[in-house]
């Protein structure tokens, strides 16, 4: 069979039926960038066609890369190129189906193996049998189409789905009813991470001697990384996330603002926890941050920090899964910021199949590290109130012996 002349009138039906669709003639680069797009994916197709057409051996291990479950395959097959058919009576028209599904398969775990591992294009090359080019063409068009989903998968919850998603921010053994509504329940954790990146030769002072240069590659430039601020609730699923240059110093500006506007996200009586250095508002709790503050401040601050792991877990498991995300080899902002929106994406579909990953040790470490040497934090007249109440209404249970045990041996050793 001459392929190159079957790739070609296939490539230029592919290109009538564009320009019918459109209804105008493409340009000389339009013509080029679909015909090529043609060309890889028939080529794909013929290579999966044939490979499913060899019976394969008794012996046969499982392929390499990461083995993902027929349900995730299934969804993000979806996510690539729509949803897989069940298997139907062989004919001509189900196996140019079956080739396809095929393909959306090659391409989910192409692109997972990009993501889970810390691996070249050069590797999966030789892995998938496909041209490098193709590889990363394949790969971000992956991540467009993941991100499309990213308002679906990763969404605020309302009106019962929110208050079924609060949980106490402090259980005490024993208490007045009235007395535990004065203690907000918590919707979820907010927090952040540095997704670190290749830093652009444009960010360098083009005029710049060589030496300046070198010592500019060992300085952290802000845009060498990427500020992923995420809000998680309890099962360490992300309610909230935002991607921005590392660069940008608005740390939960925004979110407070858009909850001040739409208030209506927040059910009665919750709130988000954070740590110092986030703004203090009605919405959003933060930890005292004094230089010295006393039993009261110590005991509110515990008791908040009761619930930090819980973003640390997620972030921390989120790492585990996706090893690309230690160091993102990409000097373009857009695509890195895809790169990191899919795998958060990724993240909630894996959490609601309850696949779970082991998180590697010293990720929260490094979590909280990251938090000092901020600048003082933004409050309100509102949050300063809600914080006192709060404390106040802890230090006294704590006086008479009606907050938890874990709580209670904390401000004890700060007592002492």
């Amino acid at each position: 069979m001459d392929v190159r002349a079957c790739v070609r009138s296939a490539g230029r039906a592919v290109l009538d039926m564009v320009e019918r669709e459109w209804q105008q003639p493409l340009s000389a680069g339009e013509l080029e960038q679909r015909l090529d797009q043609a060309v890889e994916e028939i080529l794909e197709g013929e290579l999966m066609a044939e490979l499913r057409a060899q019976p394969p051996p008794p012996s046969q291990q499982p392929p390499a890369g990461p083995q993902v479950p027929h349900t995730a395959t299934t969804t993000l097959a979806a996510a690539a190129c729509g949803p897989l058919e069940e298997e139907e009576e062989e004919t001509p028209e189900s196996q140019v189906m079956d080739a396809e599904d095929s393909a959306a398969v090659k391409t989910i775990l192409l692109s997972l193996t990009l993501l889970c591992e810390r691996v070249s294009y050069r590797s999966v090359s030789r892995r998938f049998l496909l041209e490098k080019g193709n590889i990363h063409r394949i790969f971000f068009s992956f991540c467009q189409r993941v991100n499309m989903l990213a308002e679906k998968q990763i969404r605020w919850p309302v009106g019962e789905e929110a208050v079924d998603a609060l949980f106490p921010l402090l259980s005490p053994e024993k208490g007045r009813e009235d007395e535990e509504q004065s203690v907000p329940r918590v919707l979820g954790v907010l927090g952040h991470a540095r997704i670190p990146i290749r830093l652009p030769i444009g960010k360098h002072d083009v005029e710049s001697t060589v030496p300046e240069v070198k010592r500019m590659k060992k300085e952290a430039h802000p845009d060498s990384w990427l500020n992923l601020e995420l809000v998680c609730d309890r099962r360490g699923r992300f309610l909230h996330c935002r991607i921005s240059r590392g660069s940008d110093v608005d740390r939960g500006i925004a979110l407070r603002d858009k909850l001040k506007q739409h208030p209506e996200l927040m059910p009665p009586g919750s709130c988000l926890v954070a740590r110092a250095g986030y703004p203090l508002t009605a919405h959003i709790l933060t930890p005292y941050v004094a230089a010295s503050h006393g039993p009261r401040e110590e005991l509110f601050n515990k008791t908040l920090g009761e619930h930090f792991h819980i973003l640390d877990q997620a972030l921390a498991r989120l790492r585990a899964r996706f090893l690309r995300l230690r160091y993102l080899d990409i000097g373009n902002y857009d695509r890195a910021r895809a790169v990191v929106l899919t795998a958060c994406v990724l993240h909630n579909v894996f959490v609601d199949m309850g696949q779970v990953v082991r998180e590697e040790e010293g990720v929260e470490k490094e979590e909280a590290v990251n938090q000092e040497g901020q600048e003082e934090e933004e409050e309100d007249e509102e949050g300063v109130h809600r914080r006192v109440a709060i404390s106040d209404w802890l230090f006294k249970s704590f006086e008479s012996g009606s907050t938890c045990d874990d709580v209670r041996t904390g401000v004890h050793s700060y007592v002492r």
